[in-house]
């Protein structure tokens, strides 16, 4: 259980590798809040999109639910972990079958006020 001064926000099944998602958390992980938003805004990677919506979700939490002060939030802590993983066959000559594999990613992120 989180204490009382962070908030906590998950994305589950993301559609992207944690590999490439992991990129777009390096980006945010410790930053605050109003920052770490417009480093999402401005990304070029298609998940930054995602991983924004996780963002402001972590901070509404925290505004709503444990009734932190929104201008004092930074990213705590951001974490990605693997799910499932789609396998799918890809013809090739001569009869022969590669696999494709389509990872998907769950993406956790904890936000919390800066002490004064």
């Amino acid at each position: 259980m989180a204490p009382a001064t962070q908030a906590l926000a998950k994305a589950n099944g993301l559609r992207t590798s944690p590999r490439k998602l992991g990129l777009v958390a390096d980006l945010i992980r410790g930053k605050d809040a109003p920052v770490a938003l417009n480093a999402l805004t401005y990304c070029d990677r298609r998940i930054a999109v995602a991983v924004k919506k996780a963002v402001q979700s972590a901070i509404a939490n925290a505004e709503n639910n444990h009734n932190l002060d929104v201008d004092r939030l930074y990213v705590k802590e951001v974490y990605v972990g693997k799910a499932m993983v789609l396998k799918r066959l890809h013809t090739r000559g001569r009869g022969r079958a590669a696999r494709i594999e389509k990872p998907f990613s769950n993406l956790t992120v904890i936000v919390a006020e800066r002490p004064e």
